[in-house]
């Protein structure tokens, strides 16, 4: 049974579903990982999470990657894995 914590977050007017991942993630090709996150956005819903999925991992050089909207980027940039492990207020499990 898969299970991951999430940070459910209300910025800037957007509801945001961050999903932190491992780093493997950032390997996967972009089409994985499209369909990686497509399933977690189908599952984040049916748990009554509003908002759209951005996973988050450990990147290269120690910093947090993302796959966000771009209007988004610059609030991603400004973050970093302890933030969203701070926030984490959320299960999502299937």
């Amino acid at each position: 049974m898969p299970r991951f914590k999430v940070a459910h977050l209300r910025e800037q007017g957007q509801d945001m579903v961050i999903i932190p991942l491992e780093s493997s993630f950032g390997s996967k090709s972009s089409q994985d990982q499209q369909a990686i996150i497509a399933d977690l956005q189908i599952h984040s819903r049916s748990a009554g999470l509003a908002g759209i999925v951005v996973p988050v991992w450990d990147g290269a050089g120690g910093r947090m990657a993302f796959i966000a909207p771009h209007q988004w980027h610059p609030f991603f940039t400004s973050l970093n894995l302890q933030f969203v492990f701070a926030n984490i207020n959320k299960e999502l499990s299937w």
